[in-house]
């Protein structure tokens, strides 16, 4: 194939009809297998300039997920193509974003250290390094744990943004390495409202994952999580405990069916159901000590209870 050719029958250097050239893009697909199409989008991401062409091109390509893609991928990810003066590197952050995202779906280890370099770099547009994190989650090399572990403890870090999907990589890997630095920061921000909500959320999803049921450490800063002021935070710390298989999870979590916040309270009745069984919902029905909105909440789940029962038996 001249795949010089190619590209400017298909538009891929003009910028005047973007709707045609986009559209001649995904009609490539129809008249190509999938190893011709490769190569095809994998030159013109090569030396594509525009913004809008490169986008539907990255799509193409997550389509069929070649490893021969990645080394066409990394370099657009790590801006190595030349913006020309009529696009702004705004238009590329979309762009890169998805590279990262095509990458992880290529579920291949050699990107790590790419990934990794634009995460490190507080240089680089906050989207961009966002995108990077959860790539290295989702690929699963635990070269990875460590260097996010880092991003993780940066108190020197600007974007918290940044922290929370470090933090989730670290749930996404599993590796155990990252439960001594995650309850931690739990202990050290214990109380602590605004910016630093949301990070104590990924880490309380992230320990979830971990499923640690013979750390005691951990399992107390679950416990303390939940008196926490935020009652997100308290929501994911009952589910952090429900997960962890824990003999204390259920005496645990019982507290928090007279909580302040009615969610909380949702939150706490589903857990306890899930680790024991329908004798909680009738406790809560006719113990007077809980609230009318708690006692609707143990009826309706007692009558999807007895329907999934009735549906089972016939």
């Amino acid at each position: 194939m001249d795949l010089e050719l190619l590209g400017k029958e298909c538009g891929i250097f003009d910028t005047e009809n973007k709707s045609a050239v986009i559209k001649n893009i995904n009609a490539l697909e129809n008249k190509y297998n999938e190893n011709e199409c490769t190569q095809i989008y994998n030159y013109f991401l090569a030396v594509c300039k525009v913004p809008d062409y490169l986008i539907e091109l990255i799509r193409c390509e997550d389509k069929i997920r070649d490893k021969s893609t990645l080394p066409v991928l990394i370099d657009v990810l790590l801006g190595k193509t030349i913006v020309p003066e009529e696009f702004s590197k705004d238009e590329y952050i979309n762009v890169r974003v998805m590279c990262a995202k095509a990458i992880a779906n290529l579920k291949d280890t050699s990107a790590v250290h790419a990934l990794l370099y634009c995460l490190n770099n507080k240089k680089e547009n906050y989207k961009v390094r966002f995108a990077c994190a959860d790539a290295l989650g989702r690929i699963g090399d635990k070269y990875a744990v460590a260097p996010l572990i880092d991003v993780v403890k940066d108190e020197d870090e600007k974007s918290v943004y940044i922290r929370e999907s470090a933090a989730t990589a670290l749930g996404m890997l599993g590796d155990m390495r990252a439960i001594d630095p995650l309850v931690s920061i739990l202990e050290t921000k214990h109380g602590i409202l605004d910016k630093f909500t949301f990070l104590k959320e990924r880490i309380l999803e992230a320990l979830g994952k971990l499923k640690i049921n013979d750390n005691q450490r951990v399992f107390k800063a679950l416990k303390d999580s939940l008196l926490d002021d935020s009652p997100q935070i308290r929501i994911n710390a009952i589910e952090a405990i429900m997960e962890s298989d824990n003999p204390l999870a259920y005496d645990t979590i019982k507290p928090c069916l007279e909580d302040v916040n009615d969610e909380v309270k949702r939150n706490a009745l589903i857990a306890l159901y899930n680790i024991s069984d329908r004798s909680i919902l009738d406790e809560v029905i006719h113990d007077k000590k809980y609230s009318t909105f708690l006692k609707e909440e143990a009826t309706q789940i007692l009558e999807e209870y007895e329907t999934d029962e009735g549906s089972s038996n016939e």
